[in-house]
């Protein structure tokens, strides 16, 4: 997992979302086991304690699951994640529609933007 922290946001914050990104992405594989607190932690360059508070924040959402010998598990509930994914989407989207409109643009000419994006075939 790659890693990325900026200074604007708690770190935690920044460390459960970015666990979640990697899940609803496919990164993390539903039923996968995550590395230990102390493995996740050094790879990420956190402190041990800032990780598992982001690991039990993601386990009161359900995405994680920790079983008290194994570890911490990707849930496997399917539908779960396809629904968190179609809410960040959402999410993600009315944000850009947004920023777009702030710059004096239509949700239509945003999307004529992104059409134009895609056809040029630029890297995101």
């Amino acid at each position: 997992m790659k890693w990325k922290f900026s200074g604007d946001r708690t770190i935690y914050i920044q460390i459960v979302e970015q666990v979640k990104l990697f899940i609803l992405s496919g990164e993390l594989s539903p039923g996968s086991r995550l590395p230990s607190v102390r493995e996740l932690a050094a790879e990420a360059g956190v402190n041990p304690n800032t990780m598992q508070r982001a690991l039990c924040e993601l386990e009161t959402t359900g995405l994680l699951i920790s079983q008290r010998t194994a570890g911490r598990f990707i849930t496997e509930d399917k539908e779960l994640i396809l629904r968190l994914k179609r809410e960040t989407t959402l999410k993600k989207t009315a944000g850009f529609i947004r920023d777009m409109s702030e710059i004096g643009y239509t949700a239509e000419e945003a999307v004529d933007f992104i059409n134009i994006f895609l056809k040029r075939g630029e890297e995101v």
